[in-house]
């Protein structure tokens, strides 16, 4: 069994600015108490920041975040496609045919016990070539809201119930909605994984229109590009059928006429000839 690849935790520059902000303001207001509007203000300032920062999927502010591949690989021409919040017995395997069918692969950011739900979809997933990352135990909507400890759950229940069914612990996690908050790059560390959002996100939870959702995945598209979809929660194209289903065949399409090919994130961010990343677990 591969061991842990624990990361040793480095503060962003801002949460360390934040820190020493916190540090000097709690000793102003003891020095000089009268100016208690300023150190107040300076304390909401920083937390509206953070706050801000957390709502926003691509921000580094709080810490490493994964939203395109690494210059090698956009060299290599690859761009990386991911689907979040499978699997979907109805969905999942008709990505995966339209995958296997042009040859790329691809990332899922599967719901733990959606997996412990459908483990034959999920090993298939593997099998076929693909790999499946963490995307939290129950997917709640608070994540970004929760506390440590919370937050800890939802990763780590995710990241056993991943582990045990495929035989592979995930390399990264996907927050819910890409949001998040100051607690979580610490836990993603010692757990060795890495924050990933994207570059392009079609909105296909919201919308069944495959022009717009197509149009927003294929504009400006380029090497290096991180493409979110969504194989479950999908929205309903005009014909029912979930929209990633009416898209993905014309967004293959524009890969090949672009010469690009996709590869799990994984694959991308590991630099060539180098051993495969160990598994993670907590």
């Amino acid at each position: 069994m591969l061991q842990p690849a624990y990361l040793p935790w480095r503060p962003s520059p801002f949460l360390k600015l934040s820190a020493a902000m916190h540090v000097g303001a709690g000793v102003g207001a003891v020095l000089a108490p009268q100016l208690w509007p300023l150190w107040l203000g300076a304390v909401v300032a920083d937390h509206t920041t953070a706050a801000a920062a957390g709502l926003l999927p691509r921000s580094r502010l709080l810490g490493p975040n994964l939203t395109r591949l690494p210059p090698a690989a956009a060299a290599r021409g690859e761009i990386a496609l991911t689907f979040d919040d499978g699997p979907e017995p109805e969905v999942t395997p008709r990505v995966l045919d339209l995958l296997d069918a042009t040859g790329q692969r691809a990332s899922f950011f599967c719901i733990a016990d959606r997996v412990r739900r459908y483990p034959a979809l999920a090993r298939e997933i593997v099998q076929r070539g693909h790999l499946i990352e963490n995307h939290t135990h129950t997917h709640p909507h608070l994540f970004a809201a929760y506390g440590p400890r919370g937050m800890a759950h939802q990763i780590d229940d995710a990241q056993h119930a991943l582990r045990d069914v495929t035989g592979r612990a995930p390399r990264f996690f996907r927050a819910v909605a890409g949001l998040r908050n100051p607690f979580l790059d610490p836990l993603l560390a010692r757990r060795g994984l890495r924050l990933a959002s994207w570059t392009r996100r079609p909105y296909d939870t919201r919308t069944g229109d495959a022009a717009a959702v197509l149009g927003r995945l294929t504009r400006g598209l380029a090497a290096g590009d991180v493409l979110l979809m969504h194989d479950g929660h999908a929205a309903r194209g005009a014909s029912g059928k979930a929209v990633v289903l009416e898209v993905l065949p014309s967004l293959l399409e524009a890969l090949r006429q672009r010469n690009l090919r996709s590869v799990t994130l994984q694959a991308g961010c590991v630099p060539a000839g180098a051993p495969a990343a160990m598994g993670a677990l907590a």
